[in-house]
């Protein structure tokens, strides 16, 4: 089971200082991946119809992920460098591929694209993709569909719904598929999932939620023919539970079957990024005494 970090950009208040210390510092202690959110705007929450769910308003700070990937894979040697989860409807679906491909590139085959569909629908709007929102699922198997074509043709004649592309490609491609695993709390998330990706991350979930879901995902790659094994789980485990807590967490999440696992210290009360790297420092200390 590999182990990563999760940056924990809405508390350090965009300091560029602290993403290249927290991501120098988990590639020394050993982590194999970070994970970074996204979303490109925060919006404020009061007054709105329909109303915003998500936990981010417009007092939360965020590093653009691929931007910070590009600059980290010149930083760093190893880390794989994962987004947790790019809201993949809301943005123009050549220009992300592109975008891939190239910190693939840079970071000689260190991206693990993770993509969502997003709950924001002021950021779709913002976004110039107001019309995505309410089909934002269908738009993301078309999305993913395409960047996979683009990102192994070298030219592309590709319909449907969402895109028109004549007899065009980008240049250069990655040498590889870019692993693309979704993230989602819905069935119809769960789904897509089974049936078109290579992972799925969970985040904001128990323990018990996300072993849960695993089985259920599992089940359906089953009924597809896909092969279970390689298909990858991640599951966020939050810092702030307590050291006494972790073991059972990281246990119980390896004798599930799990592949990934990564720590958030947000929600901790850490002020500063010398206190979540010590957060990361401890985390891992008893990851590795667990063998």
């Amino acid at each position: 089971m590999k182990a990563g970090v999760v940056y924990p950009q809405i508390e350090l208040g965009g300091d560029t200082g602290a993403v290249k210390a927290f991501a120098q510092a988990a590639e020394e202690l050993g982590y194999d991946h970070i994970v970074i959110y996204d979303h490109v705007l925060g919006a404020v929450h009061a007054g709105r119809e329909p109303k915003l769910t998500g936990p981010y308003t417009e007092t939360d700070p965020f590093h653009e992920p691929l931007v910070t990937y590009a600059y980290l894979a010149g930083i760093t040697k190893r880390l794989e460098l994962v987004t947790g989860v790019i809201i993949l409807p809301q943005r123009q679906t050549a220009l992300l591929a592109k975008q891939a491909a190239d910190v693939d590139l840079f970071s000689d085959g260190r991206l693990r694209l993770g993509v969502g569909v997003g709950w924001n629908w002021v950021e779709f709007d913002a976004l110039e993709m107001p019309g995505h929102f309410r089909r934002r699922g269908k738009r993301q198997e078309n999305q993913i569909a395409l960047m996979r074509k683009l990102w192994a043709e070298p030219v592309v004649e590709h319909e449907d719904a969402d895109h028109r592309i004549d007899r065009a490609g980008i240049l250069p491609r990655p040498k590889r598929q870019i692993p693309i695993w979704l993230g989602g709390f819905s069935d119809a998330a769960y789904e897509r999932a089974a049936r078109i990706g290579d992972g799925f991350l969970f985040s904001g979930r128990t323990q018990t939620e996300a072993v849960q879901i695993k089985a259920k995902i599992e089940a359906r790659l089953r009924e597809l023919g896909r092969d279970v094994a390689a298909f990858g789980f991640e599951s966020i485990q939050q810092y702030g539970r307590g050291d006494n807590r972790w073991p059972g967490d990281i246990a119980a999440w390896r004798d599930a079957g799990g592949s990934h696992i990564s720590v958030a210290t947000m929600g901790a009360n850490l002020k500063t990024v010398d206190a979540h790297i010590a957060a990361i420092k401890r985390w891992r200390e008893v990851y590795d005494s667990l063998g």
